[in-house]
């Protein structure tokens, strides 16, 4: 079942610094099998194999990870890593209490790795494991979802859920309904519920498969499926040049090299005594156990994300490319500031000192000097960001002053403006061509169905007239905040917004922010 025993020594071994780490490296490799991981990605590797790298370092736990691919284009990747013995470098790179961080770690956890999808009856007897206790994936927002599909067995499933599924009845079928062989299960997928989804996409594929009802309680009672939100930027392998540099430094090459940023944090909907069984606070890692998510998800949604779409659509009108040429800008830096402080903080529930706090870290993820985040990889997807990251904050703060908040209606107006889109048809393709406030064309990747509508909305509302050299946007605006088919709701209704995103559009016409 490994596959990297036929392999031999990596050069990566030799540089394991101490004595100490050679030595935990050798026992790694030794260790019960405690974890099962879906996902081989540069995510999990800068993220929860780290941590369980730490934990194991510390002496508070004792436990390897088997890995498994989420698709089956994954398995040459898992030969590869094999042949490193499993090590990695991983690379924490930018800014932490304003000073320049580098850190280098050679990370190693993983003591098995098998590929179900040449292997499925292998897969299948990890679930036969007694010390196996833990699942994590990542199989990105794709595949955390439900198909129709037949079970055939002796056949491997594709998707992961499905796969989960019958990777719990075999360990059912070992272990009957005992309790204390029930997983923890950590789906790091970023899906809202994720925990809950996945539970209830498994009981669904268990009845339609026929495993019977006994099974369905035991996933029931015994298998904890948990809510989590996880929180890392983790850029994976390094440009080529910072890639020379790094190992020109080091001495060695590395194919899984990892780099990241240092801010990370893990927020698990679970009793603070699944500590004892994954002690990651004990540890001293930045990882939270509550009861109620909700908070923490909307703190990093309204704030991280939701700041990220409210910045981009004025830094790509004015020319900016990165988040950090952005904030680096004094007057746009400013106005990003000032939005999260007056109008997106005081719309959250959590104290707003401990927002505060949240929003200083996120101003220095965003100042990374190692980070070249584009504004337009950020813009891919804009409108139902919006619906998900901002909208919900501008009706809070309306309810809550009976206004509206000047500064995140001056966002959306911006967002309105980039997506004033032509349709343009290309080699047998619609693309559809924006343009900034200094004439350069973009091109918009969002719902192609939306765009359209956005074109025509822009198209059939631009009766407008000139009235001391002031454009009235009033009837386009009207029409696209209108359309329930883009917002899921009529964005009329809410007082005073349709005159302020029109006034907005003026000033910005005229090069004011």
């Amino acid at each position: 079942m490994t596959m990297s025993k036929t392999q031999p020594l990596p050069l990566l071994r030799h540089h394991l610094t101490s004595e100490n780490e050679r030595r935990r490296h050798d026992v790694i490799r030794q260790q019960p099998i405690k974890i099962l991981q879906i996902g081989e990605g540069n995510f999990l590797r800068g993220f929860a194999d780290w941590m369980i790298h730490e934990m194991n370092a510390s002496g508070k736990y004792h436990g390897s990870v088997v890995l498994t691919p989420p698709t089956p284009r994954g398995g040459a990747k898992l030969e590869k890593l094999a042949k490193q013995e499993g090590l990695y470098t991983l690379v924490q790179q930018g800014l932490q209490n304003g000073e320049k961080v580098e850190k280098r770690q050679l990370i190693s956890v993983f003591r098995d790795y098998v590929n179900p999808y040449a292997d499925w009856e292998s897969f299948l007897q990890l679930a036969e494991l007694e010390s196996l206790d833990v699942v994590i994936s990542n199989t990105t927002e794709a595949g955390l979802t439900y198909t129709e599909l037949d079970y055939v067995p002796g056949e491997p499933m594709v998707n992961y859920p499905a796969r989960l599924t019958v990777f719990l009845h075999r360990r059912f079928q070992t272990f009957g309904n005992d309790p204390k062989r029930g997983l923890m299960i950590l789906p790091c997928e970023l899906v809202e519920n994720n925990g809950d989804m996945l539970k209830s996409y498994v009981l669904r594929y268990a009845r339609e498969f026929g495993f019977g009802e006994d099974f369905c309680q035991w996933v029931e009672q015994h298998q904890l499926f948990l809510n989590n939100l996880v929180d890392r930027i983790v850029t994976g392998m390094p440009q080529a040049d910072e890639y020379a540099r790094l190992t020109g430094n080091w001495g060695y090459e590395d194919h899984f090299l990892t780099s990241a940023e240092p801010y990370y944090i893990w927020v698990i909907e679970g009793d603070s005594s699944l500590d004892q069984r994954l002690p990651l606070v004990q540890t001293g890692l930045n990882v939270k156990w509550t009861q109620d998510l909700q908070p923490y998800r909307q703190r990093k949604v309204h704030i991280l994300n939701g700041a990220h779409t409210l910045m981009m659509p004025l830094g790509v009108l004015h020319n900016r490319t990165t988040v950090r040429e952005l904030m680096e800008d004094e007057q746009l830096g400013s106005w990003v500031k000032q939005t999260i402080a007056e109008e997106v903080i005081p719309s959250l529930s959590l104290p707003a000192d401990e927002l505060q706090r949240y929003a200083e870290e996120t101003y220095e993820r965003f100042y990374n000097p190692y980070l070249e985040h584009r504004l337009m990889d950020i813009a891919m997807n804009s409108l139902s960001k919006f619906q998900a990251r901002v909208l919900p904050v501008l009706k809070t703060y309306t309810d809550k002053n009976g206004h509206l908040p000047q500064q995140i209606v001056r966002g959306f107006s911006a967002l309105l403006l980039l997506y004033r889109v032509q349709p343009i048809e290309q080699e047998g393709t619609v693309l559809f061509r924006s343009f900034t406030l200094e004439g350069q064309p973009l091109d918009i990747r969002d719902n192609a169905e939306w765009l359209q509508q956005l074109a025509q909305h822009w198209s059939e509302g631009s009766s407008q007239h000139e009235t001391d050299g002031v454009v009235d946007y009033s009837k386009a605006v009207q029409r696209i905040l209108s359309d329930t088919r883009i917002w899921q709701e009529d964005l009329t209704a809410i007082p005073g917004l349709v005159e302020m995103v029109a006034s907005n559009l003026n000033d910005m016409e005229a090069g004011r922010l």
